[in-house]
């Protein structure tokens, strides 16, 4: 089977979902979410977990709107947060198991995190030594484990591959020969991103290669995010698959993954207002959404998000760059065309 990723999500009605929103008085920005995906999106991972005997938590990182906490936790195992407030955030709102891993921990978190986390993953073996001794003697046992770096991704985006040469993600196969990983009890990569089962059946292949005396020692393994296991086009026999093969391999292993976007995806809609028109080369709409502060991956990535009744500049009848209010100067959405002149308001 060839995955096809970009195949519809299931996904709000958008159209009847502004409607409902103008009708209801509030103000704008606002989410606005459909409670039946994250049904959805929950089944799909309820039954991969019966079937396979994988636990999957929610990567708040990637979606954190407690609100929608309660619907979801009846079909995930727990959230995986990356760092002490995200663990928090999962502890006192969603509940289950709390895995949080860090690129670095200060003393003072490690403290506090002990006292309710159930798997503290580091991103060194320096981050471990440092932190061993506190973690072995803590009265409520906690698992550690090291995030490993298998120095193979497929990620599109070079800012969202954790394996570039001079990557500060994880500890490399070499630097494992001779270390001392008395009490590590796991092992944790995250190399994925928006990607099939394909992608992790090869990046498995590498991990399998370079960590297998490490892993036969171990008691759990965490396949990270990354994997768009709800989109139309994902191949879920297949990740079912590759879960049994790990667990032949490794029987010794529980399996952990962590999705954010598979998720959230397509759950909902951001709304927001023209709060100013202005001219200089071009038609110009401050609106009162931030790409910076509401969308950081249109930047980041960067991508375009799609906008209800919009098109490509040129392609209707009414261009305009849409920027945001604050005082960034790349604070900049996009250029979009309209059938209809823009108005303070709409």
């Amino acid at each position: 089977m060839t995955e096809d990723l970009s195949l519809p999500h299931a996904a709000s009605d958008v159209a009847a979902m502004a409607d409902a929103f103008s009708a209801s008085g509030l103000e704008t920005p606002c989410f606005v979410l459909d409670e039946s995906v994250y049904h959805h999106n929950g089944r799909i991972l309820k039954s991969i977990q019966e079937r396979s005997g994988a636990r999957i938590l929610l990567a708040q990182k990637a979606f954190s709107c407690f609100p929608v906490y309660p619907i979801l936790r009846p079909y995930l195992a727990g959230t995986a947060a990356s760092g002490l407030y995200e663990a928090k955030l999962g502890h006192e709102e969603f509940g289950g198991e709390v895995h949080v891993y860090s690129p670095s921990f200060k003393p003072a978190e490690i403290d506090e995190l002990l006292g309710f986390a159930d798997h503290l993953i580091f991103n060194s073996l320096g981050q471990w030594h440092r932190y061993r001794d506190q973690v072995l003697s803590n009265p409520r046992h906690v698992s550690a484990g090291l995030r490993i770096n298998p120095e193979y991704a497929e990620a599109v985006a070079e800012i969202y591959n954790p394996c570039i040469p001079g990557s500060r993600f994880g500890v490399l196969a070499a630097q494992l020969d001779d270390a001392d990983l008395d009490g590590i009890e796991g092992l944790h990569f995250h190399t994925l991103c928006e990607q099939g089962a394909g992608a992790l059946q090869r990046t498995l292949e590498v991990v399998f290669e370079k960590f297998d005396r490490h892993l036969r020692k171990m008691k759990w393994i965490n396949l990270g995010g990354g994997h768009l296991i709800t989109a139309p086009g994902y191949d879920v026999e297949r990740l079912v698959q590759l879960i049994d093969e790990i667990g032949r391999r490794y029987p010794n292993l529980q399996i952990y993954l962590e999705p954010g976007e598979a998720i959230a995806i397509g759950s909902g809609v951001l709304i927001g207002s023209v709060i100013d028109l202005l001219e200089n080369g071009m038609p110009i709409a401050v609106i009162d959404i931030s790409a910076t502060a509401h969308m950081p991956d249109t930047l980041e990535m960067p991508y375009r998000p799609e906008i209800l009744g919009a098109g490509q500049p040129g392609e209707k009848a009414h261009t305009y760059r849409l920027g945001g209010p604050t005082c960034l100067a790349g604070d900049v959405i996009g250029d979009y065309s309209f059938e209809t002149p823009l108005q303070v308001g709409d």
